[in-house]
């Protein structure tokens, strides 16, 4: 069984539409009490990391999502959801994060910006897978995802399974054992996104 993270700071419905077109049911998760008695979950989220924070706090859902990392089951983490896994995050003040993955969420250095591009990074762009995954099974070594965010992961390299150039290069696929985080959303990425949830679902 796939559960779907339930704290008021997702785009559930993108979710799990994405997992039907593969003929996989999922079910949406809003008690922190039933959280372990999935075989695998998915962090998602939308908007800002300290108000998902709190979201997370107020119903119990941080404490359940660290204890089902650390049982070994998969976890995968999409957009904000991936940003929450790290231990921090520079949005609107220093916020302390869940902690699952050594690194800080920060801003994009538009220092570096060539005129035309802007913050949000939004739109399609490349992934460059950089380390083996079970979740890029038969993909190529480049493929174009849905991007939409402000912020990006700064990490160890060990961490980092896919790089994106925008401005410089970021990490944008992450994964620490049976923890995976995706910067991009694969639910709204056509193919290469359903084949990624595809990977997903035969962990």
């Amino acid at each position: 069984m796939i559960g779907l993270i339930d704290y008021n700071m997702g785009n559930l419905r993108s979710v799990t539409n994405a997992f039907e077109k593969l003929g996989v049911s999922i079910e949406i998760v809003k008690d922190a009490n039933d959280v372990s008695k999935f075989d695998k979950i998915i962090l998602p989220g939308v908007g800002a990391f300290k108000d998902a924070m709190d979201c997370l706090h107020e119903r119990g859902m941080d404490e359940a999502v660290k204890a089902f990392a650390n049982s070994g089951k998969p976890l995968l983490g999409i957009c904000l959801g991936m940003q929450l896994l790290f231990d921090s995050s520079v949005e609107f003040g220093k916020c302390a994060g869940l902690g699952l993955i050594e690194g800080e969420i920060v801003n994009f250095d538009t220092s570096s910006f060539s005129s035309r591009l802007k913050v949000p990074h939004m739109g399609w762009n490349e992934l460059f897978i950089t380390k083996d995954s079970p979740l890029f099974k038969g993909m190529p070594k480049s493929f174009y995802l849905y991007f939409v965010h402000s912020f990006h992961a700064k990490c160890d390299e060990k961490y980092t399974i896919g790089k994106t150039m925008y401005g410089y290069e970021f990490p944008s696929a992450v994964q620490k054992e049976n923890v995976y985080g995706f910067q991009p959303h694969p639910e709204k990425s056509h193919a290469n996104g359903l084949a990624i949830l595809k990977n997903f679902v035969e962990l």
